[in-house]
Formats: structure tokens, C-alpha cells, sequence
């Protein structure tokens, strides 16, 4: 199986980035048109027409309500809605694509890297041991002969290589350029043709070639120094990656919740441009194309390619995913789906002002998924940006109901209130008039 891949790829000239990338991407394509036709992904657009639906359901199921209130001779049976199958959204194909498309290259470049690295600095001994052959008296093609023989670990099959090209009348210069150029290294290939002139000279070959061998080493040091004070940079990368999250966590959690769910209009009777802007899956998409872009970037600073940076964009990527899906999409929900729903009864959407208390009370109500309420269910309730809630907390009636009084904070602008049980949260949101204050 071996031979017949070999024999294909110099049949074909077949490059090894058609296997370790070639095929990656057309998986990835294939990936994204699947997802796409068989309706797995949720399209732009698609949320409004499923919350259309939502509304048109709930009205519908209260039309039965009503009928079967009415007394009609055959009680109409509601028929439960099969819930719908949870979609991906765009984003998270384009995502999974692009990892399944640079992960493979990125393992295999990597991993080729480091074999070359190793046969670099295997082949600076193989110049030693060469030059201390001639030392002794062996010309240049009884010396790869004999050192064919001894253990030179990965660098082994290539010098035999060479020494069976030797054998079967091929000279010097060729078996070494034979050897050098499947080894895929740009500094053996020059030290190989360095070595090559020296055995046409006159003097000392011998030592001309430790030189070779001694000159070597010390590039391959120079260059690992090198990368050893640029990977400080790919620290300095990560951990800026890390502080855009955090920061896109505080405005999504902190301040923009007060700017987007600031009404319907401005103070100027305009509309409120901010409201409905999905501001988490805008940053999160921001975050996403940062940590790609910022991956090549590592790469290029740090090992001179941009093609060794595919291995940051893939651990960046996974990595803002990971944190993205835990704490920006969706940032604060006005409800979590949980075990049980919460509902608003009245108060909401009432106006208030500044430093007085509400006129009405905030009642929610407590219902299991079939919809019946839950009792003794502790409610706790909480205000923001200021003010007060009194109790903190209540327990359900056999209604399902808990109420909170309010009093408002000194702040103008909308006050949220948020209501938690169980682990599902409900955000009420009241308005603030100028009103008769001072």
C-alpha cells in the first residue's frame, strides 16, 4: 500500500496539501451545504417568523379556552404543538466548517516542523561524523558509505538512500542533492551544496565540512533562540483574545442592556435605533473574526508564515466559542427555558417616578410546562440600575402568584426588574416620567 501511494504521488505529483487540506475543505463545503439544505440551520430572519407563529398559537389555544368555557355540548381538545427541532444558527456552521477545514493542515505542518527540525540538527552530526571520516583518510563516497551502516535515527533511511545512488554509479554531488531535497529542508539543501563544492576544491575537505557542520548548529540555535523570545508574543495575543471577551461580557451584561431596552422612542419622539440590535451576536461574531485574524498574525510574527498560525486561529476559535456560547449568547435572556415559566400578571410596562414607589405592584405568575401553576415556589426579585423591592423574595400562591412593591432609585431612564425561579429569570422593564418631582 505504501509503494503504491509513492508510485502514485510521482506519477501525479501529488503535493501532501492535497490530503492535509484539499480534503479538509471539501468536507467543510459539503458540511455547510448539508446543514443548509436539510434545514438544520436557523437563516437570518427566520427568529421573527417563529416568534409570529408563537403569537398566533397562544391566541389560538385561548380561542379554545374560551369555547370550552362557553359550554359547548363537545368540549373542543387542544392538540400540544410538537416542539420544534432546535437549529443551528449561521454562525455556528461557518464556525464548525472552518475548524474542520484548517485543523488537519494545521496538525500536519506542524508536526512536519518539528520531524524537520530534528533531521536539521541530525544532519549537522551527519557533517561531524563525515568530516572525521575523511579525517581518517576516507574519500567523501566511502564515508556516506559507512555512515549508511550506523545508526543516524530519522536521518537513517536518507543516507542510505544516497549511499545505494552511490552504488549504482550516481556521483557525490547528485546522491547528496538526491538526499538533501527529500529531507524538504531550504538549510540542509544549502549546506548540501556547500558540502558539494568543498569536495571539488583542493585543501582540507575534512574541514571545510566540520565548518559546514559547526556553522549549522549554530543557525539552528540562533533561529530556536529566536522563536524562544517570540512566543512571548503569542502569550501577549491570548491573553488580549481573553480581555475582549471579558470586556464584550461587561457590555453585554453591564451597560447595554440599559441602552437597547431604553422604550420604543427616544426622548425626541424618534425611534430608539438601539432596541432590538443583537448586540451578542454581534460581538460574538467580532470575537470570532478577531481570533482567526489574530491567529495568522501570531504566526506570522512568531515562525515567519502565516500558514503556522492556523493552529492559534483553531485554538483561539474553539477556545471564544467555548466562552461565547457560555457567556455571550445570549447575555442576559429576558427568559431562560427551564423547567417552569414565568409570566407577568400586571405591573409591567407601568409608569414611574424617580424616588416615589410604583403605583401598582409587580405580580408574576408561576406555571410548570403543561401551564399549571406551581405553589410554595420561592420568587426572589431584584432592581436595577437602583432602588428598592419589598420583600426580596415570595413564595407562590396556590395561583401560581408572587408580588413585589417598588420604590425607584434617584436615576432617570428605565428600571428593570427581574424576576428568579428556579434558575429562569424574567426581566420586567418600567418606565420613569419627570413627573412630579421637584
Amino acid at each position: 500500500m505504501k509503494e503504491f501511494f509513492e508510485r502514485l504521488q510521482i506519477k501525479h505529483d501529488l503535493k501532501r496539501e492535497y490530503f492535509t487540506l484539499g480534503i479538509p475543505v471539501a468536507v467543510a463545503v459539503i458540511f455547510i451545504i448539508l446543514s443548509v439544505t436539510l434545514g438544520m440551520v436557523k437563516m437570518p430572519g427566520e427568529g421573527g417568523a417563529a416568534v409570529q407563529k408563537d403569537e398566533r398559537q397562544k391566541a389560538y389555544e385561548e380561542l379554545l379556552k374560551q369555547m370550552n368555557e362557553g359550554g359547548d355540548a363537545t368540549p373542543v381538545t387542544e392538540t400540544p404543538a410538537k416542539p420544534a427541532a432546535k437549529k443551528l444558527r449561521l454562525e455556528d456552521v461557518l464556525i464548525f466548517a472552518t475548524l474542520i477545514a484548517v485543523i488537519p493542515y494545521s496538525i500536519d505542518i506542524t508536526l512536519q516542523k518539528r520531524k524537520t527540525r530534528k533531521k536539521e540538527e541530525l544532519y549537522t552530526e551527519f557533517l561531524f561524523k563525515l568530516s572525521e571520516l575523511m579525517r581518517g583518510g576516507l574519500d567523501p563516497i566511502k564515508s556516506v558509505k559507512e555512515l549508511s551502516k550506523t545508526d543516524l535515527g530519522d536521518l537513517g533511511p536518507h543516507v542510505r538512500m544516497a549511499s545505494t545512488a552511490l552504488t549504482y554509479g550516481k556521483t557525490f554531488e547528485e546522491s547528496m542533492k538526491a538526499m538533501a531535497a527529500s529531507l524538504h529542508s531550504e538549510l540542509i539543501r544549502r549546506y548540501t551544496q556547500l558540502v558539494v563544492q568543498a569536495s571539488y576544491s583542493g585543501g582540507s575537505v575534512s574541514d571545510l565540512i566540520l565548518k559546514a557542520s559547526e556553522d549549522m548548529r549554530s543557525i539552528i540555535g540562533i533561529e530556536r533562540e529566536k522563536e524562544g523570545n517570540l512566543s512571548q508574543y503569542v502569550f501577549i495575543f491570548y491573553f488580549a483574545q481573553g480581555i475582549i471577551v471579558f470586556i464584550a461580557y461587561i457590555m453585554l451584561t453591564s451597560l447595554l442592556p440599559f441602552m437597547a431596552n431604553m422604550g420604543s422612542t427616544t426622548m425626541m419622539g424618534g425611534a430608539n435605533l438601539l432596541a432590538g440590535l443583537d448586540f451578542a451576536n454581534g460581538f460574538f461574531n467580532l470575537i470570532m473574526i478577531n481570533a482567526f485574524f489574530g491567529g495568522l498574525i501570531i504566526g506570522k510574527i512568531t515562525e515567519g508564515d502565516v500558514k503556522y498560525g492556523l493552529k492559534h486561529c483553531a485554538i483561539l476559535m474553539a477556545g471564544c466559542y467555548i466562552a461565547g456560547m457560555i457567556f455571550l449568547v445570549p447575555p442576559v435572556a429576558d427568559q431562560v427555558t427551564g423547567k417552569i415559566n414565568i409570566t407577568v400578571v400586571s405591573g409591567d410596562e407601568q409608569l414611574g417616578v424617580p424616588g416615589l414607589p410604583l403605583p401598582k405592584p409587580i405580580i408574576v405568575k408561576i406555571t410548570d410546562l403543561d401551564g399549571k401553576p406551581k405553589e410554595n415556589d420561592d420568587v426572589k426579585f431584584s432592581i436595577t440600575p437602583d432602588g428598592k423591592v419589598t420583600p426580596s423574595s415570595d413564595r407562590t400562591t396556590k395561583d401560581g402568584n408572587a408580588q413585589v412593591k417598588v420604590i425607584l432609585g434617584a436615576s432617570h431612564g428605565p428600571y428593570f426588574i427581574e424576576a428568579n425561579a428556579e434558575n429562569v429569570k424574567k426581566r420586567i422593564q418600567i418606565k420613569t416620567s419627570t413627573a412630579g418631582t421637584g
